[in-house]
This record gives structure tokens, C-alpha cells and sequence, in this order.
């Protein structure tokens, strides 16, 4: 599986949803996500002060009219170059007005940022107050309501997605993990952290603001306990498949939560001889190996593949070997021996960093794909996915193309994913749109 990546996006508020509570199959536990009262202190030798909060836009942005077309179109960032002038406040938020003086919004305001101004209301009048917080955060829960039977585990909050901007948060059973990653937004940490109290009574919620992202926000990078208390690991569970999380250390905020659905999709159609390239902690090939006959989990990190077999274990699969190796010469050994595989998973991690390693990641994942079709039998599935942002949808697509007329085999595209349901894609942000997936099937 992956390692790495960040993500972002935007909806239109609604009214505050009370939500029905979350009973764990694993302990009977109830994570209760309506209103309560919930009272828990900050250990301050845990975590610092944020900065002071503004509850209200007192000071005033000026933005191009580049700018503000950039917000009528639905993305919710306005650039340092677009803002024509800046308010003399610290971070929080500012009304933002366009070049006509008209006001347009209410925007977290991040003076050290490239990312000055982040929509958060299109409403100028809006009081960004505990009240808006616990308005727009209930709403963000109401959309996750269908994980409820199905996960333990699965994002609340997708940042812009769901018109919170730069805040992530993530459920993991009875514990929340957040990530804080904008100046503006960060004066409303304790506010944000008093209403995930109030609506999700969590065991305890863990900061991990360890992103290289709040380093160019002039913000600490560490990680910190904000409430309660967080396990160094955590059991969680998918669509019957049980695993272990690491908020502390772990990827991203412990676990790869994203490929949920992809998970559930490619372990229900797997058959015969399976194999889970880029395994990381078995994600996949625990599902594979529901259906498949046998499971070959690779992964370079043979630490990575210790948890794999733990997890194997915690689920009483035995039909998974583990194979420590990397993929571009195993994939190579593996096609040079004639060997044959009925489904194959490729999950890489992101090779495009950056729009400069664009064409070096495209012959990476050329390379990878074009070998995994050469090792498909007759009839046989890979689902194959990227995580680069800088990877489009139709870079993803072309580069398929290209290794399938390579391969010398017809290839058929059977379905194409994305995202899982908890970490919306908005379509006026390609910034949210950075993994997708293709399921693919060798008719000769």
C-alpha cells in the first residue's frame, strides 16, 4: 500500500444533523455522536496554547478580480498574488472583498502562507463562531452515516470537501485523530476541539501536526495529545476485515482510509492466484484473500510485512505468504520465469512528488502495470491505482493505454474508482482528486 499524501475540498452548509450513535461489533462500545456534555481538560504539558481566536471577520482583505472569479467558480484558495490588499491582523478570520469593495465571503486568513485566504462562508455577514463550528461539523458527520454498520474507522472531516478548510479529522473506533493545516485555522483549535467533544464524546483526540505543511504556515509540526487519552494502537475494522491503526506514528493519521471501498471492490471479484504488490500493512490482500486461493503480499519493508502477518493473524487468514522484495524487480523475475497470476493489485506509493518528476513517475507506473498485465492469465483482474496528485485522470488513463498496447494483449477496462465515500472529491477542486483507480481485464 501507499505511504504519503494530503488532501483537500468544499460543500455548502446545512443545518446542524443530530446523528445517531456508533456501536462497536469488536467491544459493544457506543461512540455516541450527538449532543452531549462532555467535560475534558488539555494536560498542558501536552499540548500548547493555539493563537488567539477571532470569533468574528473584524479586519477586511482586498482580492483581485482573479481572485474572486476563483472563488464564484468553487475553489475555495485565493493565492498571495491575488490578494491586493492585506489585512493588518494576525491569523484567523477577514471579510473579503473584491476589487469593487463589494464583500464576498469570509475567509481563514493565513499571512505567511502562499495559500493567503481560505473561503470558509460565502456569506460576508457569517460570525465564524462555536455555533457555525458545530454546524458545519454535524453536517460533515450526517454524510458518514452509511460507514456506520461497515467501519470503525473512516474519515468525519475532509477539509474543503466538506467546506471546512484545511482541517482533517479522522474517527479510529472510540479515538479521533485531527490535523490543523492553516495558520487561520489553528486560532479555532480549541473551539473545533470543544465541539468534537460535544458531538463525538471521543476516548481522546490526538493531534497529528506533524505535516511539512505548517512549516510553510509558520505553525509547529509535532504531535500532540489534545484530549484524553490516544493508544499507540488502535483495532479497527472494515467490512468484517480487522487491522491495527497507529495514530501516533503511523501513515497519514495511522491508517490508509481512502481505499476502502477499492478494498471491498477487487476482494469480492478475486480468484485463483492473487497478488498485492506495494502490501504495506496487508490492506488488500486481506481482502484478497476472502476469494483468492492463495495471496502473495510484497513489500519492500519487511517491518511493514511484520504487521501484514499480524493482521493475518487477527483475522485467522492463512492463505497469505509474505514476500519481502521490491516490486519493480519482482514483477521483472516473476515475468522472466513465465509465471502467471489470475488477480494483482498495484497500490503504489505517490512517484509524482512534484510536477518536475511527472514523466520519471509515469515511466515508474508504466513500468509497474505493464508488467503486472504481462503476468495476468487469461481472464485475469488487476486493479492498479495512483495516489500523485500531478498523475490526472487522463495522464492515469494514457499511461494504461500505453502499457497495454505495449503488452501485446487486449485489455479491457472494466471500472474505474475513486475515493471512498468519506473523502469526497470536489469536481471545482482538481487538488481533491488525487487518487484514482482502474480495474483491468486480460481477454486473451
Amino acid at each position: 500500500m501507499r505511504r504519503i499524501s494530503n488532501d483537500l475540498a468544499e460543500i455548502n452548509p446545512l443545518a446542524t444533523h443530530r446523528l445517531t450513535p456508533l456501536t462497536h461489533a469488536s467491544n459493544g462500545a457506543v461512540l455516541s455522536l450527538h449532543s452531549v456534555s462532555a467535560e475534558s481538560s488539555t494536560d498542558p504539558q501536552l499540548s500548547t496554547a493555539p493563537l488567539a481566536m477571532h470569533d468574528s471577520a473584524t479586519a477586511v482583505a482586498t482580492v483581485s478580480a482573479k481572485g474572486a472569479r476563483r472563488w464564484q467558480q468553487g475553489h475555495p484558495w485565493i493565492y498571495r498574488s491575488d490578494v491586493t490588499r492585506r489585512p493588518d491582523a494576525p491569523a484567523g478570520t477577514v471579510t473579503v472583498t473584491d476589487h469593487r469593495g463589494k464583500p464576498i465571503g469570509v475567509a481563514l486568513w493565513s499571512p505567511a502562507s502562499e495559500i493567503s485566504l481560505r473561503m470558509i462562508d460565502r456569506d460576508a455577514r457569517a460570525t465564524i463562531d462555536r455555533s457555525w463550528w458545530r454546524t458545519r461539523l454535524a453536517r460533515a458527520f450526517a454524510r458518514r452515516e452509511p460507514l456506520n454498520g461497515v467501519a470503525t474507522a473512516y474519515r468525519l472531516v475532509h477539509g474543503e470537501a466538506d467546506g471546512c478548510p484545511s482541517l482533517i479529522c479522522d474517527r479510529y473506533d472510540r479515538w479521533l485523530v485531527i490535523q490543523l493545516m492553516s495558520a487561520g485555522l489553528e486560532t479555532f483549535r480549541d473551539t473545533i476541539v470543544d465541539v468534537l467533544d460535544e458531538l463525538v464524546a471521543p476516548l481522546g483526540i490526538l493531534a497529528r501536526n506533524d505535516v511539512p505543511l505548517r512549516a510553510k504556515e509558520q505553525l509547529p509540526v509535532r504531535v500532540e495529545l489534545l484530549r484524553g487519552s490516544v493508544p499507540d494502537e488502535i483495532e479497527v475494522s472494515e467490512h468484517g476485515i480487522r487491522f491495527l491503526a497507529a495514530p501516533w506514528r503511523g501513515q497519514k493519521t495511522g491508517a490508509f482510509l481512502d481505499q476502502r471501498e477499492n478494498r471491498v471492490f477487487i476482494g469480492g471479484l478475486a480468484r485463483g492466484r492473487a497478488l498485492d504488490c506495494f502490501s504495506y500493512h496487508g490492506s488488500f490482500a486481506l481482502h484478497l484473500a476472502r476469494n483468492a486461493d492463495s495471496v502473495i503480499a510484497l513489500d519492500v519493508s519487511g517491518e511493514a510485512l511484520k504487521r501484514a502477518g499480524e493482521n493475518c493473524e487477527r483475522n485467522g487468514i492463512t492463505n497469505v505468504s509474505l514476500v519481502e522484495a521490491d516490486t519493480f524487480d519482482f514483477l521483472r523475475e516473476r515475468q522472466t520465469a513465465g509465471d502467471r497470476f489470475d488477480t494483482i493489485v498495484l497500490d503504489p506509493p505517490a512517484f509524482a512528488k512534484n510536477r518536475a518528476s511527472l514523466p520519471a513517475a509515469i515511466r515508474g507506473y508504466k513500468d509497474i502495470n505493464l508488467r503486472a498485465l504481462k503476468l495476468l492469465s487469461t481472464g485475469g483482474l488487476l486493479f492498479t491505482a495512483s495516489c500523485s496528485f500531478h498523475l490526472t485522470k487522463p495522464l492515469f488513463l494514457e499511461m494504461l493505454a500505453d502499457a497495454a498496447a505495449d503488452s501485446g494483449r487486449r485489455v479491457a477496462i472494466r471500472a474505474l474508482t475513486g475515493q471512498a465515500l468519506d473523502h469526497p472529491e470536489v469536481i471545482t477542486i482538481p487538488e481533491t482528486g488525487y487518487l484514482k483507480g482502474a480495474l483491468l481485464e486480460a481477454l486473451d
